[in-house]
């Protein structure tokens, strides 16, 4: 009897540690506040971040964008495949220029704005007007030879044509930071140098940043945290391998959100940043957990992995070009038909959702 329940004990043991059999723990509903959300991100992450706050406008309050361009920046031309755009005009247009460097070879805010209320009229986006009372956080350092300064200044440019006002937009481009997401901790990449797992000290906190311009005064960050990090199945949320996501994805919940109304904060990772590459690094050492954790703020990290082939994927971006649709037409990386952006949405809308226990009552 014995050497029969032994070979069951074994599964039973492998199942627990191992992932893929083990039963996963699913995003829970916490009742969080359906009006208070907002979204940010680095680079591939920047990009995704002001696609999803245009296409999803309704639902946001805010966006904090750190080297990245605006909305549908690889649509810019017509006559250009998104993918050239998107690794060309959006990201160092002029570094490969024997004609120097004239303002045509960046993105084009004012055709954007056209598109985008286009693209509205047609109910791919939401409608502009939307945004016209949100806040926006915008971040470009003066050494980001990846994604140049010139190419943020027209995501500034993109919303103050939209309506936002300058008290509505904080624009710090006089950091001399590299390609990176900027903390206090010195024992992250010095602020100049663009390099692995780009996530620099350079003296400012820029998650508590972004927050405190999106919602307003913030608490100082936790020294302590006192909630929960939950590894969740994300899978559940996608039904097609070329979103490139990962089947697990991580959200932070504050001590107090499990029993209180909260609000929701996106932040997204830039390209060679998920967890499947440097694990919770962005996840952990960004300061979004310890600026969350006192101001009643769940923080959303959707994750993304790379893939080299269906779809072409080999840096582990956020798509912001088309791969989704394997570059083909019809593109629809920049609208709330995006697989990506769906898929993050229904994770908003999960927060959001009541708890079984509140529903029943």
């Amino acid at each position: 009897m014995l050497s029969k329940l032994r070979p069951i004990v074994l599964l039973f043991i492998i199942s627990l540690s191992n992932p893929a059999l083990a039963a996963r723990t699913k995003l829970p509903a916490l009742n969080a506040l359906p009006d208070q959300s907002s979204i940010s991100g680095l680079s591939s992450g920047a990009f995704m971040a002001s696609q999803f706050h245009v296409a999803y406008s309704k639902d946001l309050i805010g966006a904090g964008i750190v080297a990245g361009g605006p909305w549908n920046c690889a649509g810019n031309n017509p006559y250009i495949t998104p993918i050239l755009s998107a690794t060309t005009t959006c990201m160092n247009p002029c570094k490969n220029s024997f004609f120097g460097c004239p303002t045509t070879m960046y993105p084009n805010s004012g055709y954007l704005v056209e598109l985008a209320k286009q693209t509205a009229d047609s109910g791919q986006v939401d409608e502009v007007d939307n945004l016209k009372d949100d806040q926006v956080y915008i971040f470009s350092g003066t050494s980001d030879e990846t994604v140049v300064t010139g190419v943020v200044d027209t995501t500034v440019e993109f919303y103050q044509k939209l309506g936002l006002s300058k008290d509505q937009i904080l624009y710090l481009n006089q950091v001399d930071a590299g390609h990176a997401f900027i903390t206090t901790d010195p024992h992250d990449t010095q602020c100049s140098i663009t390099k692995a797992p780009y996530i620099n000290d350079c003296d400012i906190p820029q998650a508590q940043q972004i927050l405190k311009h999106i919602y307003g005064n913030q608490k100082p960050a936790a020294k302590r945290l006192s909630g929960e990090l939950i590894e969740f199945d994300q899978s559940a949320f996608f039904d097609t391998p070329l979103t490139s996501m990962n089947d697990t994805a991580y959200v932070y919940v504050p001590k107090n959100c499990r029993t209180e109304q909260c609000r929701v904060h996106i932040a997204m990772h830039g390209c060679e940043q998920g967890v499947s590459v440097i694990g919770t690094t962005y996840v952990k050492e960004t300061g979004y957990l310890e600026s969350a954790d006192t101001n009643s703020t769940i923080v959303l990290f959707p994750q993304v992995k790379k893939s080299m082939m269906n779809p072409m994927n080999p840096k582990g971006c956020w798509d912001f070009w088309g791969y989704s649709t394997n570059n083909l037409p019809p593109y629809n990386y920049y609208s709330k038909e995006a697989p990506q952006m769906v898929a993050i949405k229904k994770m908003l809308d999960r927060l959001i959702s009541k708890p079984l226990h509140l529903t029943q009552k």
